[in-house]
């Protein structure tokens, strides 16, 4: 892991690099610069501003939703934003992850010290303690439609600044309350505006969606390995991923899956050992079309992070504060569409990647198209092998299926009808967290069963890369002779690929 430092939030310039490092605790501290910190405070006296002036603007002396034109006295303008973070914290389900509440809390930090959402540095300065201390608050995850911002969620994050509701402490669930005061933390008060702040946003379709993202950087590329694994167990060959087919078909997902095909099967003896005088024409459509199928894969990858990157400093809340023009909009840029749309291509194209991963274990078990053993395993008929782990492959890919279904296309309307068009881009998400967990199963299926299809091959080598990929997987996974549970194995190959342990490997890929 490299040093850990502090991150500098300035609403302007987080990176993805920084997100995926903050998920691995790479960060000691977190921080708001100097710059975003006067932002900050302009974006309060413009707030004290409108006060002064006694005009209506929604969300801070008006109600909310349908409720916006009923006129809020000053002396509960208080209660109004009280009100709120209580209303809407009533999310429901099993709790998020606690790094990717954390995330949460980063990105809607980073979106309020931009200077146009009218928070007191007060409240800015309770975010950066709250996210430097052992608390996380606790989040259910259900119950947000991607508009108006992730209004449940966010107000259980809220809830805790507020010194209400549940939080971790240390990982351990208790009250908010127990959970500040052990932690030296003292509960806040809100002000004008700053309820309907710290929920209108995306940071829960964000924190969700990120950290798939960040977590199918590593493993998109372990697509590539485990079909060069493959491709060598089943003697395949390497005429498809020849430069000449991408450039007449100029995809550039397609020319880089195709260069890491050639990269990993560098120096194959098994290849060597087929190239004349092979009486197969050509090989099946999983082996054969992979710069095909991971490329379009790649592709669409690329567009998901960008979409996402744009997002890391954007200013989601609204009514949106312009103290230098003095001015307020109402406007939509709480509204999750954009990423929604973007989780649903994510889901598809980690959907297609695990089906064709399927296919290929398919390829290798099945003794109807390979000269290898019946399902890997040594006394065949008294011993099953990975004849039910492909199922298991199966089943994930089929579950995957009903996954990538759009969650975007499926708007309701909510708030008396006001809001009338919604994103559901947290179920877009939750949507493509499923899939890539289905998918890192399916892959450490394929990973097992070329490990063991290779030995098949010895003396012959495979291509470097691959034979060193292989010798890793030897290390956690012992030959199959008979019958064992395999459930172990599956988890050894995941922990492996996950803690690094082919890193040096998928390095050279791109």
């Amino acid at each position: 892991m490299a040093k850990r430092d502090a991150l500098v939030l300035d609403g302007r310039s987080l990176t993805l690099p920084q997100v995926d490092r903050f998920l691995l605790g790479g960060y000691h501290l977190i921080d708001v610069s100097t710059p975003a910190r006067k932002a900050v405070k302009q974006g309060r006296a413009f707030v004290e501003k409108l006060l002064r002036e006694h005009k209506p603007v929604y969300g801070v002396n008006t109600g909310f939703g349908k409720l916006a034109s009923v006129r809020i006295p000053d002396e509960q303008l208080d209660q109004l934003q009280l009100n709120l973070i209580r209303s809407h914290a009533c999310g429901v389900g099993e709790p998020l992850p606690l790094p990717v509440v954390r995330l949460a809390m980063l990105l809607r930090l980073n979106s309020l010290v931009s200077g146009n959402s009218g928070v007191r540095e007060e409240v800015i300065d309770a975010f950066v303690a709250l996210i430097n201390s052992p608390v996380v608050p606790w989040v259910p995850r259900k119950g947000s439609v991607g508009a108006s911002g992730d209004l449940a969620p966010l107000a259980h994050i809220g809830l805790t600044l507020l010194g209400e509701g549940k939080a971790y402490f240390d990982g351990r669930l208790t009250t908010a309350a127990k959970a500040l005061k052990s932690a030296g933390l003292r509960p806040i008060s809100l002000k004008a505006k700053e309820g309907l702040a710290l929920i209108n946003g995306t940071q829960i379709i964000q924190a969700i969606g990120l950290t798939t993202i960040c977590g199918a950087m590593r493993w998109v590329k372990v697509c590539d390995l485990a079909a060069a694994l493959t491709l060598e167990a089943m003697r395949g060959s390497d005429s498809p991923f020849d430069a000449r087919v991408a450039a007449i078909r100029p995809h550039p997902g397609h020319a880089l899956v195709a260069r890491n095909m050639l990269k990993l099967l560098a120096g194959s003896e098994i290849r060597e050992s087929h190239r004349d005088n092979d009486p197969r024409v050509q090989d099946a459509y999983s082996l054969r079309c992979v710069p095909q199928v991971h490329g379009a894969a790649r592709d669409g990858f690329d567009f998901v992070k960008q979409i996402f990157e744009r997002e890391l400093n954007a200013v989601t809340d609204n009514p949106l504060l312009f103290p230098a023009d003095g001015d307020v909009i109402s406007a939509g840029n709480f509204h999750g569409q954009p990423l929604s749309q973007a989780l649903d291509f994510l889901a598809i194209l980690l959907s297609e990647l695990a089906s064709i991963s399927e296919r290929r274990t398919e390829q290798m078990v099945n003794p109807d198209l390979s000269n290898l053993p019946p399902f890997l395993v040594q006394g065949s008929g008294l011993n099953s092998g990975l004849m039910i782990a492909q199922v298991v492959a199966a089943a994930l890919a089929s579950e995957n299926k009903v996954f990538s279904h759009p969650a975007s296309v499926d708007s309701i309307p909510t708030s008396a009808n006001k809001e009338d068009h919604v994103s559901m881009g947290v179920t877009a998400a939750l949507k493509a967290a499923m899939v890539f967990e289905n998918l890192k199963h399916i892959l450490s299926i394929e990973l097992l069963a070329a490990r063991l299809a290779l030995d098949y091959h010895k003396p012959l080598k495979a291509g470097r890369k691959v034979e060193q990929a292989a010798d890793a997987l030897r290390k956690v996974v012992k030959p199959l002779k008979q019958d064992r549970v395999l459930h172990e194995d599956f988890t050894a190959v995941r922990e492996l690929v996950d803690a690094g342990k082919l890193d040096d490997v998928l390095a050279t890929l791109e």
